[in-house]
């Protein structure tokens, strides 16, 4: 046999109605995805996932002492000890959109809207929402149609979006992180099985052209049914069906991307059969998804909410009974703060199989971390103040060299967070002069 016979990138293992791809080889020849780094030289695409962590950190055991390389983890991170040259620990900046601004209490809500939106959200319980385009969403509009999925939105907590969930402030904010836009919100999916379905299922070709033929003609009806409705409605349902409308457009986009994409390539992985009852597991089984996305090239921006903005979760299965909310509030109580903190680890120690997942997979001459930004926090601090400053964030990832790593970085009081997101932003070479609250590019990464 010849070793060196290539390989075609459309070969697929089809089976139970899923066409499950191989991933990237050598002898399939350069990578489509990569880019031209150097004449001769191919580099991999960075890709980009943000994952949060509700109801801020036990701050005195999360914060390193030392700055720089020579610092020792503190015990929330100790879970990451064998990947601490992978990181950095970015102390002191701030999502000042999370704070009231006059608008009294639901700091949860506002802590995750505004998260990687940097903008404050609408206080309504309402169907009147507004907050602002989310850094993850940027990515998707600018480099989205170079993927099959142009981002995944993923999380482990189902939340409702609609109603009373923060003093006032509609469930959506507390439950959603990515926004489309200021008034469209991106819901999470939580289901294993439903993401797996969507990144790898498959069905024959004559079938899926005629299901995209069916779905064409039935938005050309919807759009021709629609025309009846202008001079009809008021300037806010114009708004609404113009959201619709834009949906549409995108899912005719996707549809016309699919049809010219190459299959999707990823490794043998047995398809989820739903939600695991084991909340450990539910993580991990969404961890691997995300990697399969990546590794495969089926997206590159993902968000990941392990628990909703507030989430009162008991932790049992680590000797916490107590609700995470709760206990969240402890009012200096020792013994709430040492729950906090174990709960805390929980949440780090999925983080570091996380890493370790995208460390074990070679890509190039490196590994596919190597080519990630995992952007890793709360939009709170301290859970009982309910503040928004120093808030604790993580960044691992080298971002195919860009970043040096291994170094816990202290920035300057009321630094934006948003600054932050302009930098990942440039490690995918999208560039914008801001983005929601942001004040410049973070510095001190390169």
């Amino acid at each position: 046999m010849n070793l060196k016979m290539k390989i075609s990138r459309r070969t697929v293992l089809r089976g139970l109605g899923a066409s499950v791809a191989l991933p990237w080889l050598e002898t399939m020849g350069p990578l489509a995805a990569w880019v031209d780094d150097q004449p001769g030289v191919r580099k991999a695409p960075n890709r980009l996932a943000f994952i949060y962590v509700p109801n801020g950190k036990n701050m005195a055991d999360w914060t390193p002492a030392a700055e720089g390389a020579n610092y020792s983890l503190p015990s929330i991170l100790e879970p990451l000890e064998k990947h601490k040259s992978d990181f950095n620990v970015l102390t002191g900046l701030t999502a000042d959109k999370a704070r009231p601004h006059g608008d009294g209490g639901g700091d949860h809500a506002r802590a995750l809207s505004a998260f990687l939106t940097g903008a404050q959200p609408r206080k309504t319980d309402g169907t009147d929402i507004r907050a602002g385009i989310s850094v993850d969403q940027v990515v998707a509009s600018r480099i989205g149609d170079r993927t099959r999925l142009a981002s995944l939105e993923i999380g482990c907590e189902q939340g409702g979006m609609a109603g009373n969930c923060d003093s006032g402030y509609s469930c959506v904010y507390s439950n959603t992180m990515s926004w489309r836009s200021a008034t469209q919100p991106l819901p999470k999916e939580v289901n294993p099985k439903l993401v797996f379905e969507r990144l790898f299922a498959g069905e024959p070709d004559a079938n899926r052209i005629r299901r995209d033929k069916q779905r064409r003609s039935i938005l050309d009806l919807v759009r021709d049914d629609a025309k009846d409705l202008a001079g009809k409605i008021s300037s806010s349902d114009q708004r609404k069906l113009d959201e619709y409308f834009t949906s549409i457009r995108d899912i005719e986009q996707r549809i016309e991307r699919a049809s010219k994409l190459p299959e999707v390539k990823t490794p043998s992985y047995a398809k989820p059969n739903g939600v695991p009852g084991d909340y450990r597991e539910h993580i991990r089984l969404m961890c691997d998804l995300m990697v399969l996305a990546f590794q495969a090239d089926v997206t590159r921006v993902a968000t990941f909410v392990l628990a909703n903005e507030g989430s009162n979760k008991p932790y049992p299965f680590i000797g916490v009974s107590e609700g995470h909310h709760d206990l969240s509030h402890h009012g200096n109580d020792e013994k709430k703060k040492a729950k906090i903190r174990d709960i805390n680890k929980f949440h780090v120690s999925q983080l570091a199989y996380l890493l370790e997942k995208l460390k074990s997979i070679r890509e190039g001459s490196g590994t596919l971390l190597d080519h990630c930004l995992i952007a890793y926090g709360s939009g709170n601090s301290d859970g009982n103040a309910h503040n928004h400053d120093n808030l604790p964030i993580l960044l691992a990832g080298k971002g195919g060299g860009s970043i040096k790593t291994g170094l816990h970085v202290r920035y300057a009081n009321e630094t934006p967070l948003n600054n932050l997101w302009l930098a990942m932003l440039d490690r995918v070479d999208v560039r914008l002069p801001f983005l929601g609250d942001s004040t410049g590019m973070l510095s001190g990464l390169a």
